[in-house]
């Protein structure tokens, strides 16, 4: 256990350090695809942005997984605003709604939506303009089984990772 509080702690303090080399880039009318991890399932998902102009984006997330007994499904579509453009950052706000399936030998099968609001940031590092890195944080309300309001926070081992074309 202290050997993974030590790589996320080496992850952080690295992406701190490297933060002098990020720079903030526009991206209107830009359509990105990549990862994140970002549902009360904690299910891996491609995730889909679309930025319509600077300030607004349009994102979506699809995981799946066929696991016998073990299955899990979730889709998800949101709006991000950005806040301010920082030289090194983009600071957004936004939220998504999404639906959630899961199945495990002792529950059984379970459904229900998610919705979340949600701030976050994407940074670009010099030379890698078309990836950006994304960490969000909110909270999230759960209708799965049972009604639930979580707090949402990405550590760098979940963020998300968008290629832009």
């Amino acid at each position: 256990m202290n050997i993974k509080i030590s790589v996320v702690c080496f992850l952080f303090f690295s992406m701190l350090t490297a933060s002098l080399n990020v720079f903030s880039k526009e991206m209107p009318q830009r359509l990105g695809v990549g990862i994140k991890n970002n549902t009360s399932q904690s299910l891996p998902s491609l995730a889909v942005v679309y930025n319509l102009n600077g300030n607004l984006a349009m994102t979506g997330g699809f995981g799946i997984d066929t696991e016998k007994d073990n299955s899990a499904l979730q889709m998800q579509v949101g709006i991000r605003h950005v806040i301010f453009h920082e030289p090194n950052l983009h600071f957004y706000a936004g939220g998504q709604a999404g639906l959630v399936s899961y199945e495990n030998p002792i529950d059984g099968k379970n459904s229900g939506f998610e919705m979340s609001l949600l701030c976050g940031t994407e940074f670009f590092f010099t030379g890698l303009e078309n990836v950006g890195f994304t960490f969000e944080g909110g909270l999230g309300l759960s209708s799965v089984k049972n009604t639930r309001v979580r707090t949402i926070a990405n550590d760098p081992v979940r963020a998300g990772i968008i290629f832009y074309f």
